[in-house]
């Protein structure tokens, strides 16, 4: 028995031991990625400047291409508690940048915002009772360090909190030197991913994000850039964020002469197109944006695994400009003066329910109902006449003896009676052996049938009527019982 014990204590404090280490390990793990810089955008790679946390959230964009010249305008939502960050984008050809209109997303989000209908379910859905049931900082102006041999400064500009400097690169490695001769801390596979631009011979925008205050971090929605360069084809550059460690969300808003849509889903969900259709008249910077591209595509695109990311967005014609809006249906539980009908449906029901068992209760207990039967004699009693109370009356006395019931006189039509069968005679049982033989006796015939009578024929002479008698009266409690039989009839003479 001790030992017992001693072994089962041992065993839990090995499993004490290992469900302490498991939550230390994941203790280690959750504040590795709190301190790990996120690198995410969905069109370009977010550097930190340090080992703090930026990531991008959500990013916005408006692409006008004419067929020969592509604009881009972005509009990036961050946060984090970085206080230097850096964006890199690539472009096919030289580029000019400047400041965005944010104006221009709230028109495009009212031009597409999707139609809102009401719909109304019957049974209770989830939610209905009983079912009740991601920042911005300000560092130093950038140091006015000298390029790297395979590294070329088109130009560096200062636009509100960016600093943008447009570059061309034949080298990831060189290109790597002036970001850290620039103080950008790039991540060591961010070379890997530029070396399919540098190959294609594409140039650079980086860009600074350097807010107002310092000391603030970077979040919220940042001021727009708008990027301009020629474009034979319709490309939005997707390359680079397959270094983000976040899910990403990008939503396009793609001005061209017809209905665009990407020609793949380069590592990310479907595409959902959620408008297309023709601007209507437009003002502002929309409708500055939107000339001679009268047609808008909205599309919106997931990608919850960025490192499956394999390319570049190329967006091409679709067979048809059909036009299409979202609509978003607002579901409400179908309800009568506030009370759910399902609820009155039910009751209602187990209420009818209820009444037709007990009707049908009463019926089949009527018909299972035993009743007495009725006596026989009951129909032939007949109650004597109550007579007057007189001496002769009493319990003692006797009831009056009822009257004689006259003879039926006799028919005058008689049948006469069947002649009777003459009897079989029995065949002779022949005489066993050794028995004595005994004479049969003699047959007895027949006797003969006895004719009719013939009834009395009628008499003329009238028949005198009987008189009638008074009825005896009762004799008194005591005296003698005397009958009196009245003196028979003289014979009808015969002739």
């Amino acid at each position: 028995m001790v030992g017992f014990l001693r072994g089962r204590r041992a065993r839990g404090k090995r499993l004490r031991g290992r469900i302490t280490a498991v939550l230390l390990a994941l203790l280690a793990i959750q504040l590795g990625s709190l301190v790990a810089p996120a690198y995410a955008c969905g069109c370009g790679a977010l550097l930190p400047g340090d080992q703090r946390q930026v990531v991008v959230g959500r990013e916005v964009s408006a692409v006008r291409w004419d067929g020969a010249q592509e604009q881009i305008v972005m509009r990036l939502t961050v946060g984090g508690d970085a206080e230097r960050a850096a964006w890199i984008m690539p472009v096919p050809h030289r580029a000019t940048v400047g400041l965005g209109d944010p104006e221009l997303f709230d028109q495009l989000a009212a031009a597409t915002a999707p139609a809102h209908r009401t719909r109304h379910h019957f049974w209770p859905q989830d939610g209905d009772w009983p079912l009740t049931a991601g920042g911005d900082t300000t560092g130093p102006p950038p140091p006015g360090a000298g390029p790297a041999s395979g590294v070329g400064v088109i130009g560096r500009e200062r636009l509100g909190p960016f600093d943008v400097a447009r570059l061309t690169a034949t080298d990831p490695a060189d290109l790597d030197d002036w970001l850290r001769a620039n103080d950008f801390t790039l991540p060591g596979s961010l070379e890997t991913a530029l070396q399919p631009y540098v190959d294609r011979r594409w140039e650079y925008v980086a860009i600074r994000l350097t807010p107002e205050s310092t000391g603030t971090a970077l979040r919220g929605e940042l001021e727009p850039l708008h990027l301009t360069f020629a474009a034979d084809t319709l490309v939005y550059p997707m390359r680079l964020s397959r270094l983000a460690a976040t899910p990403q969300s990008l939503g396009l808003y793609v001005l061209a002469a017809h209905r665009m849509e990407p020609a793949s889903r380069i590592g990310g969900e479907r595409p959902r197109v959620t408008f297309a259709g023709p601007l209507g008249r437009t003002t502002g910077p929309l409708a500055a944006l939107a000339k001679s591209t009268p047609f808008l595509t909205a599309v919106a695109q997931d990608f919850p695994h960025p490192s499956e990311i394999s390319g570049d967005h190329e967006l091409r014609r679709t067979a048809t400009d059909a036009a299409y809006r979202q609509v978003i249906y607002e579901d409400r539980l179908l309800a009568l003066a506030g009370i759910p009908v399902w609820l009155l449906t039910v009751v209602g029901g187990l209420a009818v329910a209820n009444t037709v068992a007990v009707v049908l209760g009463i019926r089949w207990g009527r018909a299972r109902r035993v009743t007495l039967p009725r006596p026989r004699h009951a129909s032939r009693f007949r109650p004597a006449p109550a007579t007057a109370e007189g001496p002769e009356s009493g319990p003692g006395a006797t009831a009056p003896p009822a009257p004689p019931v006259p003879p039926r006189p006799p028919s005058l039509r008689r049948t006469p009676p069947r002649p009777a069968r003459p009897p079989v005679p029995a065949p002779p049982v022949p005489p066993s052996p050794g028995t004595r033989p005994v004479a049969a006796p003699a047959p007895v015939p027949p006797k003969p049938p006895v004719p009719p009578r013939t009834p009395p024929m009628p008499s003329a002479r009238p028949t005198p009527a009987t008189p009638a008698t008074a009825p005896t009266p009762p004799a008194p409690r005591g005296a003698p019982s005397v009958s009196f039989a009245p003196p028979a009839a003289p014979p009808a003479p015969n002739g």
